[in-house]
């Protein structure tokens, strides 16, 4: 799972498994650092909203790019379609 670096800025990758969403990641440009979210499914029973984890702040895009690309691959080998 490559992709370029001027991806990084603007990334959204949706995991899905047995067709539902499961994570979805978000990664975005501020200048001087790089933050990457998380929604994490299923939705909170309360408020009918994804969980959050995150943000993950890195100093460059190269560590965000790394970060979003090892969290996809794990999630590939737990058998998750990634988009």
């Amino acid at each position: 799972m490559n992709f370029p670096l001027n991806a990084v800025r603007e990334l959204v990758s949706a995991v899905r498994k047995d067709g539902r969403p499961v994570v979805r990641l978000t990664c975005a440009d501020y200048g001087t650092e790089w933050v990457v979210a998380a929604d994490v499914y299923p939705v909170d029973e309360i408020s009918g909203q994804p969980k959050s984890a995150g943000p993950y702040v890195f100093g460059t895009a190269h560590e965000a790019r790394r970060f979003v690309e090892s969290s996809l691959v794990a999630l590939q080998l737990l058998g998750c379609e990634v988009a």
